[in-house]
């Protein structure tokens, strides 16, 4: 799982945040309650899951609760057997 946390935060950390920007992210860094993803943002982090893991993500299950940090990024795809061994 070390490697999907990785990903999503690299993927974070170059779409959301300016070149100059030294902020320090984590797996439990508040993405969205944090300001760092928006809404619209949140679309295209939900595309980049889905594109990435090849799964669909429900709107319903796509809230900002489950966007708003890493960890809970990753519980949300463990859902859809992303990173499960088999």
């Amino acid at each position: 799982m070390a490697d999907i946390k990785d990903a999503i935060l690299d993927y974070v950390k170059e779409e959301y945040l300016e070149e100059d920007d030294d902020m320090e992210i984590t797996y439990d860094t508040p993405l969205i309650t944090g300001g760092i993803v928006d809404s619209f943002s949140m679309v295209s982090l939900k595309v980049f899951l889905e594109n990435t893991y090849n799964v669909q993500i429900p709107d319903s299950k796509a809230t900002p609760e489950a966007f708003d940090s890493v960890n809970k990024i990753v519980e949300l795809l463990k859902e859809f057997n992303v990173g499960q061994e088999g």
